[in-house]
């Protein structure tokens, strides 16, 4: 990396890719790491951490280098990725450098581009076994907080299948652009009211329904309920 001299103005990749994922972060929802005990952590000439901050950035530093692994074990240049992706190729490079941190949706097309399921970017799994405790989740959350996803299986489990819990507010939307080709999805509502708009249909589910649609193409979660909506997400990749 060269660094530039006798200037002060950003480098406009940089402010490209900058505008180009304060765009998505604004539309969709970011990555957040949360843990329920929230410790907190003093760096050394610095003001206190908190536990989340602390983890945003371990999640931030594991999806760069789970990025560059998989773009190199492809051979392929960032450049080869942004056209496969859709991501430029400033915006790839920031999160590989760990100077920003993408949105689910900047993910979603990450692991379109490099044809692996969206759990691989988060972490890996053990050789023989791998327990994932709550506490450790990495939830993903809207930037409101009116939506979030945890993750109820380890990453890697399977390259075929991945569990979310999810939860959306009263009176919250979720919109969500289509997955890579093939890709299912099955909706178990736990609690609450929950329509589900896919294309030119909608289905509305109760607690104890269940939904299994498309998701290769553009989908909503609405809850149009006056109290919050719990539901498993289990998302069903095409093998290959």
């Amino acid at each position: 990396m060269f660094k530039r001299l006798a200037s002060s103005q950003p480098n406009a990749d940089d402010c490209t890719a900058q505008r180009e994922l304060d765009a998505h972060s604004t539309r969709n929802v970011s990555v957040k790491a949360i843990k329920l005990a929230r410790p907190t952590v003093r760096k050394r000439g610095s003001a206190m951490a908190t536990g989340d901050s602390v983890g945003a950035a371990d999640l931030a530093r594991r999806i760069g280098l789970r990025l560059r692994d998989e773009r190199q074990a492809r051979n392929m240049s960032l450049d080869d990725l942004s056209r496969a992706s859709g991501v430029s190729r400033a915006a790839l490079s920031q999160i590989e450098t760990r100077k920003s941190s993408p949105s689910i949706a900047v993910m979603w097309k990450i692991a379109v581009g490099l044809g692996i399921p969206f759990s691989e970017l988060l972490g890996g799994q053990g050789e023989h076994g791998t327990v994932l405790r709550r506490a450790d989740a990495q939830v993903l959350r809207s930037p409101d907080g009116r939506f979030e996803s945890r993750p109820i299986g380890p990453a890697g489990t399977t390259p075929w299948v991945e569990v979310y819990e999810i939860r959306l507010s009263a009176r919250a939307t979720q919109r969500s652009e289509a997955h890579a080709p093939g890709t299912r999805e099955i909706i178990v509502v736990l609690s609450g009211s929950l329509r589900i708009e896919v294309a030119e249909s909608w289905y509305e589910l109760e607690a104890g329904d269940s939904l299994a649609f498309r998701a290769d193409q553009a989908h909503s979660y609405i809850n149009g309920g006056s109290s919050e909506t719990r539901a498993h997400d289990v998302i069903i990749y095409p093998r290959t």
